[in-house]
């Protein structure tokens, strides 16, 4: 103990108004002597420069000390967090069971060790067990898939309401919005979807004319290009182009009014949002959508008429004929059934995602682009399981 005393004398300073002795003292067990040192001055933010200078060589010493603080003259925060970097916090921690300290100064350095982290605190957790993470990960997401559905039925259930709330009051119904809607998610669509089918069906009766061609087969690429397109393509293709096309434009405009706080101002007006913004997208998607269901039809139709023209010498007359005589109408309105079905989901959840926008153009970008993922899934896994009950019901 004297080693180490003599050293700490060594070591005693003085700056300005600063003074720091050391001594020993009887610990609070009683079973020997402590590190004492006695504070004065003034540790305050003026002379912080020269107090970090000097206690620089306190640091990492790994002693235990008691502190006392009665004799300081002026403390503030900066005193005290440069006493609990030279000397530790539980050197403060022990300074506060004195007697003779101040109220006031009492509770200041009790409130800055309080908020200053322990050591233990600082340290990084453990790394959990790489299957413990994954079914935790698994867990959350499984949760937020169950919260996202009940948010979607719910804002269908909303949409409903105010769907019987406008069809008994023709005051409430907002035809200018209907048909711009009309025209901008419908009528401009149909260059991109028609073009879009054209080819894929002229890529689909290639692949089938060369397939077949090995089996002498190649009048029944007919089949294949018609039955495709009146069951499955012309629906898909569409949907998918108007989830990247209207569902984003409906999430950027709800986003962008958002933000602007125009949707909350319509509510300070007595006005709800659903009538005026919701219902007339999701009612002109559900009219346009079998209309561009049956364009696409026709363009897929007319793109593998082309190819069998050129390539397998199948006249139009013939192709026609073919078609006629062997596809039934019904895979036409498979096809057809599925459009407002899809049509309602795409605009919904364009909605959705745009109402959740929280303020910023960053979040405008993020809910946008969700918006055209969650569409583009939700159409596939609704085709798929309409696939699975037409095939059980034999159609």
């Amino acid at each position: 103990m004297s080693a180490i005393l003599s050293q700490l004398l060594a070591d005693y300073f003085c700056i300005d108004k600063l003074f720091v002795t050391f001594f020993t003292e009887q610990d609070q067990t009683g079973d020997g002597q402590s590190l004492g040192i006695a504070i004065h001055g003034d540790w305050t933010i003026h002379n912080y420069a020269e107090i970090k200078q000097a206690l620089n060589t306190f640091k990492a010493r790994g002693q235990s000390y008691i502190l006392h603080l009665e004799d300081v003259k002026t403390l503030d925060t900066a005193g005290v967090l440069l006493l609990a970097d030279a000397f530790g916090l539980g050197s403060l921690e022990k300074a506060l069971s004195s007697d003779n300290l101040p109220t006031e100064r009492k509770a200041m350095v009790d409130a800055i060790v309080s908020a200053i982290p322990h050591e233990d605190a600082l340290k990084s957790p453990p790394k959990p067990f790489f299957l413990t993470a994954f079914f935790e990960n698994l867990g959350i997401q499984v949760v937020d898939l169950w919260e996202e559905f009940l948010h979607w039925v719910g804002f269908l259930g909303l949409v409903i309401v105010a769907f019987f709330r406008v069809l008994i009051n023709p005051a409430r119904w907002r035809l200018t919005s209907l048909v711009a809607n009309i025209d901008s998610s419908g009528f401009k669509a149909v260059p991109i979807v028609m073009l879009l089918c054209f080819m894929v069906g002229a890529v689909v009766a290639f692949l089938g004319a060369t397939v077949l061609e090995n089996f002498g087969a190649q009048v029944f690429t007919v089949h294949l290009v018609t039955f495709s397109f009146l069951r499955e393509f012309a629906i898909i293709l569409t949907s998918i182009l108007i989830a990247g096309r209207t569902a984003s434009a409906y999430t950027a405009q709800l986003g962008s009014m958002k933000v602007n706080e125009e949707i909350d101002a319509l509510r300070a007006s007595g006005i709800d949002p659903l009538e005026v913004l919701v219902v007339p997208r999701i009612l002109a998607l559900v009219i346009v959508m079998p209309i561009l269901t049956f364009l696409g039809m026709m363009a897929g139709i007319f793109g593998g008429m082309i190819v069998a023209k050129f390539s397998m010498d199948i006249s139009p007359l013939l192709f026609i004929d073919i078609l006629k005589n062997n596809v039934d109408v019904r895979h036409f309105f498979v096809g057809l059934v599925k459009a407002p079905i899809f049509a309602v989901v795409i605009a919904i959840t364009g909605c959705i995602e745009g109402f959740k926008v929280s303020g910023s153009a960053e979040s405008v970008g993020e809910h946008t682009t969700s918006s055209v993922v969650k569409c583009i899934f939700l159409v596939i896994l609704l085709d798929a399981l309409f696939a699975v009950y037409f095939m059980e019901a034999g159609w």
